[in-house]
């Protein structure tokens, strides 16, 4: 479903964020969520922040951090700015105290225990199991006893009964009745904070107008919109995106770490293609190869993306990974073959040649050690040498020496297809398979195939 009014270019300038936990790294479920916003910020002139909610100090790490920074680099997604939320806990307690002062946050001494204790016997009697707000029923008195005796408050956000409706830019017109919903905890017993109250302060002090995230935080919305509303902001637009699932119809966050970022970099995957499918999965739009991530990002539309779960296929990222390796340009790899020694006048030409036989962009250090280093090549049949070695053209070679050279051996020797070309093949390149050999043999040069063909 479209919505003219929210994603058509020039009627304003978006702010979205990416908010991973540094706790791990990311997969390529994460980077669905990463890339939409990207694409929606760069479609419409917007802002694309990085922001790394790390409140959780025992389980975040620098290492995680820096690891999703680069994991976002190869993908191609670049930050507009990018903040931390260990540094922002000032603004936190500022919001805190606002939400205190006006009686939208409450202290509840309930243990979890007692907690669950109500929970199984609210389910007992068929009520749902709803935060029953007993602890605004405490007296100051009873409140310092139970503090007394050891006990500290956690607290809870006061909801408004109300039923909270937003359109949703993917889902259409949604709504949550808040009286089906517990009052949330946004500040622990020690005092720390848990998700909500965070993201809710970040998103108002950075300015964020769209939130785009998993169907998995529809639940949050109606929370969110009205701690929003009580910290004095007005709610931003939301769109929530169906979620990658496996072909096997698991989640991807319970699979192994095959599907992360890193990983897939170091499987050898092309970054476009895992942009390709983390982007376009579950979509109107088909995956496809991609030759940049401007040409990716040009084919982005939130209607597009379907209500249905994005189903992915390991086997379908691989294919498309080689599809899009044997359309990359010579530009667009010349540094990556640089920083295999792949230089020089004779790069552009093999890598042309090369490309189309490619598996994994590191294949193609084999194919450089074919035309350029020591091989050890098949012999041939001692006639089929000689009349190979008598017909050899002299230099220069382009790509028509081949045709020029094997129709020579054909007709000295009777010889034709696969006993013709076979042979030579493995004479020439040491392989049974692999690129044209009218493209490899300039390259390979008249002193080399006289020596490879002579044995």
């Amino acid at each position: 479903m479209t919505h003219p009014a929210h994603d058509a270019p020039g009627l304003f300038a978006p702010v979205v964020r990416f908010a991973p936990s540094p706790t791990g790294r990311i997969h390529i479920g994460n980077a669905r969520t990463a890339l939409l916003n990207y694409f929606f910020a760069r479609k419409h002139g917007g802002q694309f922040i990085l922001r790394f909610d790390d409140t959780d100090s025992e389980r975040s790490t620098e290492e995680y951090a820096l690891g999703i920074e680069v994991d976002l680099e190869w993908l191609g997604v670049a930050p507009d700015r990018k903040f931390r939320q260990s540094e922002r806990f000032a603004s936190y307690d500022a919001a805190a105290r606002k939400l205190r002062e006006a009686g939208r946050l409450y202290p509840c001494y309930e243990t979890p225990e007692e907690l669950e204790r109500k929970r199984r016997l609210q389910i007992a009697r068929g009520a749902p199991p709803v935060y029953d707000r007993a602890a605004l029923q405490l007296t100051a008195a009873e409140r310092s006893a139970l503090e007394a005796s050891g006990r500290r408050p956690h607290w809870r956000f006061k909801l408004a009964p109300e039923i909270v409706r937003w359109d949703d830019l993917i889902r259409g017109d949604s709504h949550i009745d808040c009286a089906s919903l517990s009052d949330p905890v946004l500040v622990r017993e020690d005092g720390s904070y848990l998700y909500t109250l965070p993201s809710v302060a970040d998103d108002i002090d950075s300015g964020v107008t769209h939130i785009i995230r998993g169907e998995d935080h529809v639940t949050n919305t109606a929370v969110q919109v009205q701690l929003f509303r009580a910290l004095g902001a007005a709610a931003p637009h939301f769109a929530h995106h169906n979620l990658l699932i496996g072909a096997d119809g698991q989640g991807l966050s319970k699979r192994t770490g095959a599907l992360s970022i890193a990983g897939l970099r170091e499987a050898g995957v092309e970054s476009l293609a895992v942009a390709a499918m983390a982007a376009l999965t579950g979509s109107s739009i088909a995956v496809q190869p991609v030759h940049s991530l401007p040409e990716l990002a040009g084919l982005f539309d939130l209607g597009a993306i379907s209500r249905n779960s994005a189903r992915f296929d390991d086997a379908e990222l691989q294919a498309l990974s080689e599809r899009v390796l044997h359309g990359l340009s010579y530009e667009s790899v010349r540094d990556r073959l640089a920083a295999l020694d792949i230089v020089g006048f004779k790069a552009e030409p093999f890598w042309l040649a090369a490309r189309g036989n490619l598996a994994r962009f590191s294949d193609v250090a084999e194919w450089w050690s074919v035309i350029g280093g020591e091989i050890q090549p098949e012999p041939l049949e001692s006639d089929f040498r000689s009349a190979a070695l008598s017909a050899l053209p002299a230099e220069p070679w382009d790509e028509t020496t081949w045709s020029a050279w094997t129709g020579a051996v054909k007709q000295a020797t009777g010889l034709k297809g696969k006993a013709l070309f076979h042979p030579l093949r493995l004479a020439l390149t040491g392989r049974e398979a692999g690129p044209e050999l009218a493209k490899l043999l300039p390259l390979i040069g008249r002193a080399k195939a006289l020596a490879r063909i002579g044995g």
